[in-house]
């Protein structure tokens, strides 16, 4: 049967013999002198044992026979029991101890001996009674193991009581002799009361028990002989203390049945969380530190939580290992010898090379980072490519509903058909459509305090917010579409979902989405440039085209800065850097810690925290797109009808005009034709006009952003590059 004294520790209850025969501790001696207290009678053993006989108290004896009763008594109150002439008495005061009292009637010298080594009397109850209430389960290993070393000191005292019984038999013991050889004792058992007293008065158990006894021997400097013993009490009752440790830092188990060790666990956090929850605590507080550590373990409490963490996550790999275990290994903790620290360091060593190993071969960690890399980085974007061509018709389509499935299976065949299919991981791809913008999802992200369990929520609230103007406009400044919300995402299986965690993944999307949509305006706009290739020498459109060539140019060119920028000065570097630190990384921690800083970086110097300059970005962007959309629109109608086109030169014209027919049919194939196929005069004004509208505003926004780069370019020095490299296009604005 089990009862729990504790949440969420269940220990078997005391038997009831314990209680039921008082005899195997002497209690019984106690209970009956306090149940008398308590029912009024005088507190006296000369009322107990003289039967109100005042003719035999002692003061009627000669001294030296007072000696001899006295010296016969004080052996008795030295193991807890009462004599004829020296009485025990509790104190009025529940929690107060037992006191001893001598008779009245003795003679003073004698009086004044005994109650000399009264103390020591006392002091042996306070401890008896400590061994014996802390030996019950529900007060800790720690406690079972001091009160048991408390058991053998106090064996050796009843040894030392026994001899100097021996010693009055025979008739050589003396009062002044029973005196001198219990003052030796004396310190010791005072130390010990000290301690005990304090334990019970404040119920300490586990590390606390540990910490008293440490501060108590330091206390006690000045006294060899107390200071070694309580050194000595810290050693054994440590032991079964490190016996739990030794088990965590060699093995990975926590085996706490009292809930006394340091290290809490919480079962509730599973492994899967970190692949379903942006906000996964698993890794952090699957397993933690509790408070109450032990001062000696105080300095090495990260590293003994990280060395069985490791050891956790090689044991639910299925990877059986157990830390090589000599002879020197076993964890002791004996004063100045500090040999513990250097097993746990040497375990700990152990247990982060083996795990790192684990995840660098087994399960191929660089590898994984490149796969990655190469999709939503953009490494190789060869599969983007037919991707974005063969998926064009879908992704068109609004988010609610575009179909997951076909964009799964088209981005299948894109990866089969490109390099992509050369790497092994390349099934774990997978696609998925947000819910709202880039700037909507940043926003929201921002305003939970970049928390992300409730991501999509909070980003549909504020979409829905019209109060939120800069993003509302940008948002409805073109219409989204799958082009706008779709991502990748990739299958990751335990143990490489502590590094690509879901968290890790989200950052890795925000940052394929801003790329894969600077493709789409930069594939665009090359349309729209290759549109204007085929209307060259068709006069019937006036000079008013000329103006919208260099538009286009400068827009292609912003579009080219910006993509060369976030690749090449962006995200090729950093993850160069990257790449070098973790040659030289000792723990799987550190390869987190590097991880993170790389992409935390790279969100930083891709824009994508700096809010306000991304919506100047955005804004380029959307004003490209209705530039390029504008564009398309137009050119059908001048592949129609144009009077001046048989005066090109023949072998001219079938090339432009193949040209003119392909960029007309794709067009055609995005967009439904809409406009006026035939070209009047009065179409070139409106175009003017159009034109000159873009452009204006084109160079309104390239403007605010070049100085928006160079005002803080000063304290972020990467913001210079992108702003140097727009420079020249500003210039020629």
């Amino acid at each position: 049967m089990s009862k729990s004294y504790t949440e969420g520790v269940s220990y078997p209850t005391t038997p009831d013999w314990d209680t039921e025969r008082p005899f195997l501790t002497g209690q019984i001696y106690l209970d009956i002198k306090v149940t008398g207290q308590r029912m009024g009678s005088k507190s006296s053993s000369i009322d107990t044992f003289k039967n109100g006989d005042v003719n035999r108290a002692i003061g009627i004896f000669t001294p030296s026979v007072q000696e001899l009763l006295v010296i016969d008594d004080l052996l008795f109150a030295m193991t807890g029991i009462e004599g004829m002439y020296i009485s025990m008495k509790r104190g009025r005061a529940k929690d107060s101890g037992i006191v001893f009292q001598v008779d009245a009637s003795m003679d003073l010298a004698l009086q004044e001996l005994a109650k000399r080594i009264l103390p020591l009397c006392e002091n042996y109850m306070v401890i008896h009674s400590f061994v014996e209430s802390r030996s019950h389960f529900k007060h800790g290993l720690v406690n079972h193991a001091f009160a048991a070393t408390l058991r053998t000191i106090l064996q050796d005292y009843h040894a030392m009581v026994a001899q100097l019984e021996h010693q009055f038999r025979l008739g050589r013991l003396s009062l002044q002799g029973l005196w001198f050889f219990c003052q030796p004792m004396m310190g010791a058992i005072q130390a010990l009361t000290t301690v005990v007293q304090k334990a019970s008065a404040q119920n300490l158990s586990g590390s606390a028990i540990l910490n008293l006894l440490q501060n108590q021997a330091a206390a006690m400097a000045g006294d060899n002989a107390a200071r070694s013993l309580l050194e000595k009490l810290s050693q054994y009752a440590s032991a079964a203390y490190l016996g739990i440790l030794e088990r965590w830092v060699y093995e990975g188990v926590i085996d706490d049945p009292y809930g006394e060790f340091f290290i809490a666990e919480d079962k509730t956090l599973q492994k899967e969380s970190l692949t379903e929850d942006c906000n996964a605590k698993y890794w952090q507080q699957r397993y933690s530190l509790k408070p109450g550590i032990p001062s000696f373990l105080l300095n090495s409490a990260e590293t003994i939580l990280t060395t069985g963490k490791y050891l956790n996550v090689l044991r639910e790999c299925g990877h059986s290992v157990q830390v090589p275990f000599s002879e020197n290994a076993k964890l002791t903790n004996s004063g100045s010898d500090h040999r513990y620290l250097e097993c746990i360091n040497i375990a700990y060593n152990f247990a982060s090379a083996e795990l790192l190993n684990l995840i660098n071969h087994k399960y191929d960690l660089m590898a994984r980072l490149r796969s990655m890399k190469h999709y939503f980085l953009l490494d190789q974007g060869d599969f983007l490519v037919h991707f974005m061509d063969i998926a064009r018709d879908e992704l068109a389509k609004k988010p609610a509903v575009i179909s997951v499935e076909k964009l799964q299976s088209l981005l299948d065949l894109a990866l089969r058909t490109s390099i992509a299919a050369t790497d092994p991981f390349h099934e774990d791809l997978t696609c998925c459509v947000e819910r709202t913008s880039l700037l909507v999802q940043l926003d929201a992200m921002k305003k939970m305090g970049n928390g992300m369990s409730d991501l999509n929520t909070e980003a549909e609230s504020l979409e829905g917010d019209k109060s939120n103007s800069d993003i509302s406009n940008q948002s409805d400044s073109i219409s989204i579409t799958g082009l706008e919300t779709f991502s990748l995402d990739y299958k990751v299986q335990w143990p490489l979902s502590l590094i690509l965690s879901k968290k890790v993944l989200t950052k890795y999307q925000l940052i394929f989405r801003l790329l894969f949509h600077c493709k789409h305006v930069q594939r665009e706009l090359c349309g729209t440039w290759q549109a204007h290739q085929g209307t060259r020498g068709v006069k019937s459109l006036g000079t008013t085209i000329s103006g919208s060539y260099v538009l286009c140019q400068n827009m292609l060119h912003f579009m080219q800065s910006l993509v060369h920028y976030l690749t090449f000065e962006v995200l090729e570097p950093n993850w160069h850097v990257m790449c070098d630190k973790l040659q030289n990384t000792e723990s799987i921690d550190e390869v987190m810690q590097q991880h993170d800083f790389f992409l935390s970086k790279c969100q930083k110097e891709c824009l994508l925290l700096w809010p306000e300059i991304l919506q100047k970005v955005e804004k380029l962007k959307s004003i490209c797109l209705q530039y390029a959309a504008a564009i398309h629109w137009l050119i059908p109608s001048v592949s129609i009808l144009d009077s001046d086109a048989s005066k090109i030169n023949s072998s001219e014209s079938v090339v432009r005009k193949e040209i003119l027919n392909k960029t007309t049919n794709r067009v055609r194939s995005r967009h439904r034709p809409l406009a006026n196929p035939v070209w009047r005069s009065s179409d070139e004004e409106t175009f003017k006009t159009t034109l000159e509208k873009f452009e204006e505003e084109f160079t309104e926004q390239m403007k605010g952003l070049i100085i928006a780069l160079s005002s803080r370019s000063q304290s972020e020095p990467y913001l210079a590059h992108l702003a140097q490299g727009l420079q020249g296009l500003g210039n020629n604005l």
